[in-house]
């Protein structure tokens, strides 16, 4: 059986010339130019109005084209596209069918990256968008220039990498002998018309009031407060103030009149990325460069204060992190421990009848119940203020013994040198000598006794007397080593001997400069210990049920 096998055949249509469109022979070429400086220096800025003039009137004087714009960047490195804007204008004007051909003077000019520079070659020859580069005369339409167009942007990228080099060594120089110069934009600061700075008084006011608040207790949510409350302007002229601008203030040694050199690094000139210095580069410090707004000693108290909010570890088991919140709105949120499970307090409030009764509670109570926490219970806050206050009036009643004693256990605290608790010990027992001289040398004066036996006797305490005193002398030398202890101990002390001792009202900023912690103990008793390690202890009036 036979089948039937048609013959293929291939039959060729011409097109119609009354159908083909003429209209892109006479339609102009849409033409865009991108210049670029690298700074903004006068003779840059001159070299930029000089392309920008020389691609006007070559768009104008040529046929068929037509000017889309000029696109230029100015002070803007070639490195990185992503922080060129009138680029990435082009780029998108490009994407939206406005521009046919892009003119430009060199591929340095265009991108000193070659990844950048290929990456966007090719996007715009995918939309039939080419790049003509003057220097090098190239086209990136034509296929066999994106060899050459390669080379020559590897060639940028490595005098890039040349310039960047050579100018890291040059800053490294002026680094090293301690003539580069830095920015002093901050708060406190100015610099004269020969580049030195010098200190603002009343902006330097606001710096020390800053730093004497972190030392009271104050969180930096409180001194952005104080400063917007008071309508202290930052150094860029702004209303609102950052945390992260006052944080970096409180930490900036240039307010102790110093200068660290390379605190931050690029990792290369073409990520441009920047990193906090940990050391992977040599730093530089110069010390003692201008005026200081901030003595040394408060300085690094309110470093040791930052370190420690830092470090704070959680008080809820509920929190997501290990990590501690610092709160400065209540000086018993630091200071009040429960005695039977260590935790600490909370203030909680209470409404009843439309009255609002506050509470401070053991955090561990509330969270697990007397599952943990079994003896501890809620205190009425006006209760607890009261028991605080009666116990430091306590305490200051024999206030010259009370602060010989702080002073003491302060220099032992900070120091851990043992002969600082002697002094306090050598000055009780001179002054218990002293007293005793006073009564035998009255009762000598009474008696007619034998007046030998008395001299002998007051002769025996003289001598113990100096031998009490050359101890003490060396107690107080070897108590004085440390500039920073004896620093950290004449703060406290000044602040101690500026406070009211009366105690008629609780103060949060007195109790945080005196009361180094205040133990809740379940007997219905409070233990108070100040700074340098003095304790006493107070009875709580009524306990308030938890």
């Amino acid at each position: 059986m036979s089948e039937y096998a048609p013959v293929r055949t291939i039959t060729k249509i011409e097109a119609n010339p009354a159908l083909t469109s003429r209209r892109d022979e006479y339609r102009k070429m849409r033409v865009a130019a991108y210049c670029r400086v690298s700074t903004d220096e006068e003779d840059q800025m001159n070299s930029l109005d000089t392309q920008v003039k020389y691609y006007t009137g070559k768009i104008a004087e040529t046929p068929n084209w037509t000017m889309v714009g000029i696109y230029a960047d100015e002070g803007i490195t070639g490195t990185r596209t992503d922080k060129r804007d009138k680029f990435l204008k082009l780029m998108r004007d490009c994407e939206k069918g406005k521009v046919d051909l892009i003119l430009t003077k060199s591929t340095t000019r265009f991108a000193r990256n070659t990844v950048d520079s290929l990456t966007w070659v090719r996007k715009l020859r995918a939309m039939g968008i080419g790049v003509y580069f003057e220097e090098q005369n190239l086209d990136s339409l034509k296929a066999e220039n994106e060899t050459l167009i390669g080379f020559f942007s590897v060639m940028s990228q490595a005098e890039s990498e040349s310039i960047s080099a050579n100018v890291k060594w040059g800053i490294q120089k002026r680094m090293k002998n301690g003539t580069y110069s830095l920015s002093f934009k901050m708060l406190g600061y100015r610099k004269d018309a020969e580049g030195n700075p010098y200190i603002i008084p009343e902006e330097a006011e606001v710096v020390r009031t800053l730093f004497r608040m972190v030392l009271d207790g104050a969180s930096m949510g409180m001194l952005k407060e104080s400063l917007e409350s008071n309508h202290i302007k930052t150094p860029k002229g702004k209303d609102e103030w950052s945390l992260t601008v006052i944080r970096y203030m409180l930490s900036n040694e240039k307010y102790v009149g110093d200068v660290l050199y390379q605190k931050s690094y690029t990792t290369d000139c073409i990520s441009k990325k920047a990193k906090i210095n940990r050391g992977e580069v040599t730093r530089y410090l110069i010390s003692n460069n201008h005026p200081a707004i901030i003595d040394r000693d408060t300085f690094n108290l309110v470093q040791a204060e930052l370190a420690r909010r830092t470090n704070k570890r959680k008080k809820f088991d509920s929190a997501i992190t290990e990590q501690g919140k610092y709160s400065g709105k209540y000086a018993l949120s630091e200071l009040l421990i429960c005695g039977s499970c260590g935790s600490s307090y909370k203030r909680t409030s209470k409404v009843a009848k439309g009255k609002t009764t506050y509470y401070w509670r053991c955090i561990s109570r509330i969270e697990h119940g007397k599952t943990y926490c079994k003896d501890s219970a809620g205190i009425e806050e006006q209760m607890l203020h009261e028991a605080i206050c009666r116990c430091l009036s306590k305490m200051m009643e024999n206030s010259g013994e009370v602060f010989s004693l702080i002073q003491s256990n302060l220099s032992y605290a900070v120091s851990g040198n043992s002969a600082a608790l002697d002094v306090f010990s050598i000055e009780k027992q001179m002054n218990e000598l002293k007293e005793e001289i006073q009564q035998m040398t009255e009762l000598a004066a009474r008696t007619e006794g034998d007046p030998e036996r008395y001299e002998v006797e007051l002769k025996k305490m003289f001598d113990q007397l100096v031998i009490l005193r050359g101890k003490l002398d060396l107690a107080k030398s070897q108590a004085s080593q440390s500039d920073t202890v004896n620093a950290e101990v004449a703060r406290i002390m000044d602040i101690l001997k500026q406070t009211d001792m009366s105690f008629t009202e609780f103060d949060d900023v007195t109790v945080r400069r005196l009361v180094e912690c205040i133990q809740v103990c379940g007997n219905k008793k409070i233990i108070v210990t100040l700074k340098g390690g003095y304790q006493a202890e107070e009875e709580l009036k009524r306990e308030v049920a938890a």
